[in-house]
């Protein structure tokens, strides 16, 4: 099922967010900033440090995005570090897009190089990223491969989204109207769950979730065997196995009785 959200930035003016969730969004993307703010303050959105906030009292769950001008790989490297510091410290409930539409960078012929740079910084960083664009650059400017390797958001202002990839938001107005907002606004419809995907896999400032314990008694031995105790997919050997009031308990390695209750057998 869709759900309705928003793209902002600073041309949306300062927003009652309570009156727009209350007009029925569930989301918004959030611009961050553009370009190389590292070197250029400046280009940070004036508005980014109230809309979140802003969102996070009300409840609308936040995804970001960041435009960009650049031009080569290592262009967009810094971008994306840009773009990490203006994150730091918050928890997103929807992906980072990388904004790519300007002609500037399609003209290069790199365009797959550029985004990957940028992708592959944020992801590095543990975010959730995805590529946001237009219809048209979509398919004729950025690869099958690059486009099903991230989230995608397409542009394209009609009565459906005629594109073929693989996508989860589609943006399909930019003269949206909603109470809260003077003026135009972009418009989202989302079909993914972003916000339990992004929970369950620890990424944009959530906590990892703790790894559900599994273990199996060796044939024949005192050994217990636990994986996912420490981190996914890592196994720890449990010598000696004692009963306390009818519980079973291992000794874990490093990290003392370990009781079996709290876990699954395999």
């Amino acid at each position: 099922m869709a759900v309705s959200g928003i793209d902002v930035s600073r041309w949306q003016g300062r927003i009652d967010w309570q009156r727009v969730k209350n007009a029925g969004v569930s989301f918004a993307l959030l611009r961050a900033g553009y370009g190389d703010t590292l070197s250029y303050p400046s280009q940070l959105d004036e508005t980014f440090e109230y809309n979140y906030a802003e969102c996070k009292r009300v409840g609308v769950d936040v995804g970001a995005y960041w435009y960009s001008y650049a031009t080569t790989p290592e262009m967009a490297r810094q971008e994306a570090k840009s773009c990490i510091a203006a994150l730091k410290g918050k928890q997103y409930e929807y992906p980072i897009y990388y904004d790519v539409e300007e002609q500037r960078i399609f003209a290069t012929g790199r365009t797959d190089s550029i985004i990957r740079a940028f992708c592959e910084e944020l992801e590095s960083a543990g975010y959730w990223v995805g590529i946001y664009s237009f219809r048209f650059a979509l398919e004729r400017y950025i690869s099958p491969e690059v486009a099903q390797r991230y989230a995608v958001a397409v542009a394209e202002y009609a009565g459906s989204c005629g594109y073929k990839g693989q996508y989860g938001i589609w943006q399909n107005s930019s003269t949206w109207r909603v109470d809260g907002i003077s003026g135009n606004v972009d418009h989202d419809w989302c079909y993914l769950d972003y916000p339990t995907m992004i929970k369950q896999n620890g990424k944009n400032g959530f906590p990892k979730p703790a790894p559900k314990l599994m273990y199996k008694v060796i044939k024949d031995t005192p050994i217990v065997q636990f994986e996912g105790e420490a981190e996914a997919g890592q196994t720890r050997q449990v010598y000696g196995r004692k009963t306390v009031c009818g519980v079973q308990y291992g000794r874990v390695t490093k990290n003392g009785w370990m009781s079996l209750k709290d876990c699954k057998q395999v």
